[in-house]
Order: structure tokens, then sequence, then C-alpha cells
């Protein structure tokens, strides 16, 4: 079946899993307390009513309107250990007084501290103001956390390597959703972490958390960072059911949750879905849907190997991580999972680079032992386009690896595409025990296995693989009996025929999960297209930049499509199109930039320009957007003046000083020639003078004052100025005496 098939399946599979309702209170002094949109601060409400702030009063019993009302970031908090703070319907931002004091740990392991949505709800908590965590677990223990959704209001990612992505102070994003640490006994449930701009999940020093329909997509460094600084490493049992964890090292897109900007190690990045650093515990993780991370999709690599670590996986559905598909140090076990290494998924996709794409060889499974340990892996069905499919390094040769029925299906090595991938291969000096194991179109066939055989799979190109069996497959009861395992990749039984089945299904079982999905139809439908671009009138011949974004709103079960843009503009104007061509998957969105720059001899006015899409789809995929180039009237040049003297009287005899300034529309004019007349107090004669101005606009010139009675009185200035074909005036007086 196609990936979105299997991810509708696995969908289906998860409500039919134990699902337990609201835990117990666990103790009579425990005290419910209520958050609703409509509820008033700590002033008004006590939170102790599911009810609405009447609008007048104190201490009413109504709820509360947020909840860091009940967990302050500073002073005292206002629900204490194994009290539950119950949030109904609405969006609840967390951050702008700074992120909410540590949850109070409950009394015991049965008499939890309980965050919940309401039933039949799921408020949405959305960190603000760059804060560091939306809900803090620092230090809390016997905890549940449950019917929650987490994110922030901003589509950027924390400290990205291209400032359009990056965050600023002035946009609503928040660093972390959950932030745990020295915390034991922790249930989350139905809890959806997705868009934060750096971490879904900041989470390490734990013991005995349990994960259950959980899911940390689309943020922007990693799922789950296990880092935490110091005291990082998990014991205890550590339980994931149910969980999705995708697209994480890229944003999210608030408008449609679509992600972008996805980045990696080697822009300053992370993109692991799932990592922890060097830790303990005991890992069991089932039902698992790890997908399109930039680097790794679950990195357990820094487990410590101890004897009594070890780390359990069953029905793992794992594809098209930039890394590895999985990841494991130490005493495993993989079983009826499905492994996909589409490691070079990310190319030329996004802000990928290409030394991202198939981190450590690109290997769907890679084991690391440390010296006594034991990896099993048996009834997986692994595909990839990595060095290995299943790879193993390090340890000593007290280390035991049995894979056991698994099939194997190559692909031409991403570095190398003249060669197949390997089936396995690596330098552990592990004893290594291969039986029942099948492989197709791998360099080299395995120890004891049959590589001669199509298995015929619904689907066996790499970008849609579909690991279930055909009739007629050679798959089919060639397994040999593991007494251990009685169920398959959906859980149906185990043998159906004669004997198990070779990989992750086995073909024609009764399945305990409803059908499959029918098969995918691919429904076209026309893009998206917008121009946006400045408003305001430019002068004629200006270039001005319009941005063209193209939505591919084809379902998700159509291949990617190229669209082909064209571009119109007036006759005599330019237009430039920063590409021609734009590809993208179904939900996807990509830019252009349009430049246009009108005729210098346009006239004033509104122009229209537009852009257009189409594919090799035909007319279904064929639409058009507009937008206005607006032509400002010509400016008309206007040349002005002004003109002093440096006194208003002066003795006779005495140096006049004149002073004119030059302007053409505001601006200063240099080498304008000025013609300086000042006629006398007789009104017969005058003083002629000459000058030129300097790049300030002014010209100066001067004269001595006569003595005699016609130079005694008022003067009348005039200061004529040219520049080009533009003249103006400007008069002044002043008078000299005896």
């Amino acid at each position: 079946m196609s990936s979105a098939s299997i991810r509708n399946r696995k969908l289906l599979l998860s409500l039919l899993l134990p699902t337990v309702g609201l835990a117990a209170v666990g103790s009579a002094q425990a005290t419910t307390f209520y958050v609703r949109a409509d509820g008033g601060d700590a002033t008004q409400c006590n939170g102790r009513a599911d009810a609405a702030y009447p609008g007048s009063g104190t201490a009413q019993a109504c709820a509360w309107k947020n909840p860091n009302i009940a967990l302050p970031n500073s002073g005292s908090a206002r629900i204490a250990g194994g009290d539950t703070l119950l949030i109904g319907a609405g969006t609840y931002q967390i951050g702008s007084g700074g992120y909410m004091q540590k949850v109070p740990s409950g009394p015991s392991s049965t008499a939890r501290t309980r965050i919940l949505g309401k039933s039949g709800t799921t408020p949405k908590l959305v960190g603000v103001g760059g804060v560091h965590r939306v809900i803090n677990l620092d230090g809390s223990s016997n905890v549940e956390l449950g019917n929650l959704e987490i994110t922030d209001n901003s589509d950027c990612v924390y400290n990205h390597s291209v400032s359009a992505a990056a965050c600023s102070s002035s946009m609503p994003w928040a660093r972390v959703g959950i932030y745990a640490a020295a915390s034991n006994n922790v249930w989350l449930h139905d809890v959806n972490v997705h868009g934060m701009a750096k971490n879904g999940f900041n989470a390490g020093g734990l013991s005995n958390w349990t994960l259950e329909r959980v899911k940390m997509n689309k943020n922007g460094a990693a799922g789950w960072d296990g880092n935490i600084s110091s005291g990082g490493s998990n014991s205890g049992a550590m339980v994931m059911r149910d969980i999705e964890i995708a697209w994480n090292g890229c944003g999210e897109k608030v408008a449609t949750g679509e992600p972008w900007a996805c980045w990696a190690q080697q822009t300053g990045g992370y993109g692991d879905g799932f990592g922890t650093i060097d830790t303990g515990g005991q890992w069991l993780i089932e039902d698992a849907f790890i997908h399109h991370n930039t680097s790794d999709g679950l990195d357990l690599r820094y487990m410590n190997g101890a004897d009594g670590t070890n780390v359990t996986l069953r029905r793992i559905y794992s594809v098209a991580n930039a890394g590895n598909q999985v990841k494991i140090k130490g005493n495993s076990l993989i079983e009826n999972s499905v492994l996909v290494g589409q490691c070079t998924y990310f190319r030329g996709k996004y802000y990928m680079t290409e030394g991202d794409l198939c981190r450590a060889y690109g290997s769907s499974l890679l084991l690391i032992l440390t010296g006594g340990d034991t990896a099993t892996v048996r009834h997986n069905t692994i595909a990839g386009e990595g060095d290995a499919q299943i790879a193993y390094g390090e340890g000593t040769s007290t280390d035991k690896i049995y894979i056991q029925n698994n099939l194997v299906v190559g692909f031409p090595y991403y570095a190398n595409t003249g060669t197949q991938t390997l089936m396995a291969a690596g330098g552990a000096p592990a004893v290594k025990s291969f039986s029942g194991n099948m492989g197709w179109k791998v360099r080299t066939c395995a120890s004891g296995s049959t590589c001669t055989s199509d298995p015929k799979l619904a689907n066996m190109t790499l970008a849609a693989f579909d690991a279930e069996p055909l009739s007629g497959s050679p798959v089919v009861d060639k397994a040999p009996m593991i007494s251990a395992v009685t169920t398959d990749f959906v859980l149906a039984k185990r043998p159906t025929g004669a004997a198990n089945d070779v990989g992750a299904y086995e073909y024609g079982a009764t399945s305990t999960t409803p059908p499959p999905a029918p098969t995918p139809v691919c429904t076209r439908a026309a893009p998206t297209l917008t121009l946006t671009g400045p408003t305001t009138a430019v002068a004629a011949g200006t270039q001005n930049s319009y941005a063209v974004s193209v939505k591919n709103n084809d379902s998700a079960d159509c291949a990617s499509t190229s669209f082909a843009l064209a571009r119109t503009v007036p006759s005599g104007w330019t237009g430039t199109l920063s590409t021609t061509a734009i590809s993208l998957a179904p939900g996807s969105t990509g830019s252009a930039t349009l430049a246009v720059t009108s005729a210098t001899t346009a006239a004033a006015g509104s122009y229209g320009i537009g852009v257009g899409a189409s594919s090799s789809v035909g007319s279904a995929h064929t639409q058009s957007a507009s937008s206005s180039y607006s032509v400002a009237a010509p400016v008309v040049p206007v040349l002005t003046e002004t003109v002093s003297t440096s006194k208003s009287t002066y003795k006779a005899g005495e140096t006049v000083s004149i002073t004119a300034r030059v302007m053409k529309n505001g601006v200063p004019v240099s080498g304008a020639a000025v013609a300086f007349s000042a006629l006398k107090p007789n009104r017969v004669n005058t003083v002629d003078l000459k000058a030129t101005t300097d790049s300030n606009g002014y010209a100066r010139v001067s004269f001595v004052s006569g003595r005699g009675s016609s130079s005694i009185g008022t003067y009348q200035l005039t200061a004529t100025a040219t520049s080009g074909s533009l003249t103006t005036k400007a008069t002044s007086t002043f008078s000299v005496y005896k």
C-alpha cells in the first residue's frame, strides 16, 4: 500500500489500542481547578468552578482565563501536588510574562498532578515571546498531561542560518514545547506538540515515562532533544506507543500547517526526529510513524550499552528521514517494522544541503555494539539507497547479532548510482547469525539468504515503497517459525499458512485492524496563484518587484508537478521572472519574483501586469493572477532662491556681504549663475556683481559701500539665478548710514 494508506491504517490501528480515560483522582484532598477562555484573572476568580467570570466582583467561583494563572512565572503556584487543572476549549497564550513554573509533583505514582484538556476538546497552548518552554516539567514527578495541543504562533525557526526563516523579537514564537528534567513517573497521552521554533520536547534525566498517542511534528531543530546540559541520562521503563515523529528540522507555516525552512547540521541545524544523549533505560517503542526528519529518524545511538539497558522496537514505520531511519546502541530487538531509507528525499528541497543527505552512509538500520550485547532483527522489511540496509559496527566478539526472517530490498547507492546497496555489512566483530532472510537487488547476498526472487510487493519504487506482499510473492510461508512472534506489522495473525512469511507482513492474514484504505486516487486541482507587490506610484522607468506564490492543490496521492510560469507586462516594458518553473508536491507552496520596469516614456496612470501558471496536466492546472503597476506624474522642476546680507545696516565705507542660495525641488543646485544688483538709495545707480553657486547651492559676493550722498540710505537688492532653462529671483533690502 502507499505511504498514505499505511498512515491511515496505523491511524485506525491506534483507535484499537487500549485507551485509558482520565485517571482517578488520587487523594481525597486533591482539588480540581478550571481554565476556560471566558474566565477571569486570579483576583476575579478562584478557579474552582467550571464557569465564566460573571463580569464583576472578586474571588468568584469561576474559572481562570489562562493556565499560567495556576502556575505563574513568579510567586507561589495556585495548585498543589495531586491537583487537577482542567482546561476548556480555546487558545491560550503562554510566555508573555515568562514561562510557567514547573508542574508540582504528585504525592505518589497513583496520585498524579494532572494537566488535562477538557473531555471532548483539545485546548491549544500557544507559546509567545520567545519563551523557553510552554509546559515545564523541570523536577516534576508523578504527573499526567493529556488532551493538549502545544505550538507557537510563528512560522520562524530558532537561529536559522537563513535570515528569512529566523525568529526575531517581534515574532510570536516559542523555543520548546515541553521541557523536562529529573522527572519520574510521567504519563503523556493525546498530546500534539508541533511548530515550535526549536524543539518539540527538550527532555532528559527521566525515568519511567509513558507516551501514548503523542505527536512531535514540524519543530525547527528536533522532535525530541535529550540534551539538557547535565544529568540527561534516562532510566527505568521508557515506553512510547502510537506516536508520530515527523518533519522535525523544519519550520511550520501557521496558516497552512505546511513544513518549510528545512535544514540540518551542515548549516547549523539539528534535525533528529528523536535523539538522546548518553542514556540508560529499558525502552519500548511500538506503533510509531517516523518520517521526513532532516537527520536521523529514531536515534538511540547513545544508549550506554549496560547489561540492564535495552531497546525494543515493534511495528515501526520509518521512512524518508535524511540520515538513518533507525539507529540503536547496545541490546536491542527490532521486529515487524518497515524501514524505508529514502535518505535523499530532501535533495533540492527547502534549505537542505547535499552534505546533510544520507548521514552515516544512509543505512536504514544501524546497530552499534558495546561488548556482551545481543541485537535481534526479525520479521522486518527494509529497503533503501544507503550503503547497507542493515549496518553494524563497534563492539567485541562477545556481541551477538541475529538477523532472522527479514526481507531486504536494495536500490542504487545514493553516492554511486552505478552500484546497488548492500544487504547487510559492517565492521562489528560480533558473532552473526543469518536465517530465513531474503534479499532483492542487493549488491551482495548475506550468508544463508535467498536473493534471486522478485518479492512481488505492492510498490517497489523507493518514493512510494509499499511492503505488503502481492499474491504469488515468494516471501509467503518461507520463514522459519519463531514462537515469540505471533502477529505482523498490522497486528495480523502469524502464521496464516503453513509457516510465517518473510518480512513485516503476513500475506492473507485476518487482521485485527479495519480493511485497508481504498486505492489512492489522484485528484488534480487548479493551483492557487497570487501576485503581490508595491502599490505606491513610482516614476516611469522604475523597477518594481512582485512576489509570486504558487500552491499545488492536488490531492495527497498525486505526484509532484512542475508548474511553468509566464508573465505579461505592457508593450515596451520589461518583465523578468526569477524562475520559469517550480516543482511542487501536493499541498506545497513555492515562490518566485517578477521584476517589472516600466518604459521611461510611460504616462502617469495604473497599468495591469500578470502571471500565469500551467503544467503538462493541461487545463486543470491553468491559473492566472494579476496586480497593478502605478506610474506617477512627472515631477515639474521648480527653481527657488533666497538672498540676504550679513547685516541689515552698514556704516558708509563698510564691506557689504551678500549671500544667495539656489534650490531645485528642495535640493541645493551647484553651478547656477547668480546676478546680483543693488539699487542705490538715489534710485538711479546700481552695484552689479556675479557669482556661481557652490556644491551646497550658495553664491557669495561683497562690495564696499560708498560715502557720498547717493550711497546713504536704503538699497533694493535683487538676485537673479539661472540654472539651465530655469530662472528665479529673490529680493531683499539693507541700509547704509554715515
